[in-house]
């Protein structure tokens, strides 16, 4: 078990679902962008049940995505996505958009209807995947 994380040393902080293929996807991509290195990645599935961070269970952690701001403040959904992408400059202009109040319900709106069939999501990924394979 990853013992909770704490302190970043004033970092982003991403909280995401390894064990989602569609989640590792995105993150590779976050991963491999300039101004990634300011950016802390936390692979929650990693994690036991419990707290991934102080104020963060894994249980709420694997529900939505969640981003430690360098003020230290805890954001979600597009909000997060918004604060990720203000952070990556090739990303910047997405996360201002993003970021203003009527995009962000726009966005948060959107986001929430991909939870739902998020599951699904996962399983024709998954099967895709499998299907490449075996090729």
């Amino acid at each position: 078990m990853e013992p909770v994380l704490t302190d970043q040393s004033g970092l982003l902080t991403i909280f995401y679902d390894g064990a989602c293929p569609l989640c590792t996807a995105e993150i590779n991509v976050y991963r491999n962008c300039r101004g990634s290195e300011e950016v802390a990645f936390v692979d929650v599935s990693a994690h036991d049940s419990g707290l991934v961070a102080a104020d963060l269970d894994k249980a709420n952690a694997l529900k939505r995505f969640h981003v430690r701001l360098t003020d230290g403040r805890l954001v979600s959904g597009a909000q997060g996505f918004g604060h990720v992408w203000l952070a990556l400059p090739a990303w910047h202009w997405l996360g201002r958009i993003v970021l203003l109040p009527v995009m962000l319900r726009a966005t948060e709106a959107v986001y929430c209807g991909f939870l739902i069939v998020r599951p699904a999501s996962q399983w024709i990924w998954r099967v895709k995947s499998s299907a490449r394979s075996h090729q």
